[in-house]
C-alpha cells in the first residue's frame, strides 16, 4: 500500500472527513482505499479485473454472500449528469460481461466518486461519494431492490 493510502487511511481514522483526507490520493490509491473500505467488511477484493473478448478492465470487483459489487472509481472533480450517463452505461456493459463469465449469481455496478455529485442513480446505478462509500456498503443488501442487478 503507498504511503498516500496509508497517510489518508490514518487520516480518516482520526477524525478526518474521508473526501478531504482522498483529495491527497492519485487514482490508483483511491481505488486501493476503496478496496480497504470492502475489505473491512468482509468481502473478497479484487482489484483491476481484466475480462476478454472484448477486452474490459473492472477498478474494484467485491464479492460477498454471493453477490459481487462492481465498482468503477472516479477520483475526478464534479462530472455532468452526461458524462455520468456514459460512466455508467459502459460499467453496466462491463458488468454484464462479467456475470456471463462469473461464478457469482448476481452482480451490481456501481460507481464511486470523489465528490458528492448531485445525482444519486442513474439507470438504477448508485453514484456514491467516497465519504458515504462505507456506509452504501453496510447498507446494501437491504437496498437491493433499488438497485440495478445484473443476473445469469
Amino acid at each position: 500500500m503507498k504511503n498516500k493510502l496509508k497517510i489518508a487511511l490514518s487520516a480518516v481514522k482520526s477524525g478526518i472527513p474521508i473526501e478531504e483526507a482522498s483529495r491527497d490520493v492519485d487514482w490508483k490509491e483511491f481505488e486501493g482505499l476503496v478496496s480497504e473500505i470492502l475489505e473491512s467488511k468482509n468481502f473478497e477484493v479484487t482489484r483491476n479485473f481484466r475480462m476478454k473478448k472484448p477486452t474490459m478492465e473492472i477498478d474494484v470487483v467485491g464479492i460477498h454472500l454471493n453477490t459481487a459489487v462492481l465498482i468503477d472509481c472516479k477520483h475526478w472533480k464534479r462530472m455532468n449528469n452526461s458524462a455520468l450517463e456514459k460512466i455508467v452505461l459502459k460499467q453496466i456493459e462491463r458488468v454484464k460481461h462479467y456475470v456471463a463469465t462469473a461464478n457469482e449469481i448476481m452482480a451490481a455496478p456501481v460507481i464511486v466518486t470523489l465528490y458528492q455529485e448531485t445525482t444519486k442513480f442513474v439507470n438504477r446505478v448508485p453514484i456514491v461519494p467516497i465519504m458515504q462509500f462505507s456506509s452504501f456498503i453496510d447498507e446494501f443488501y437491504g437496498n437491493l431492490e433499488d438497485i440495478r442487478i445484473v443476473e445469469k
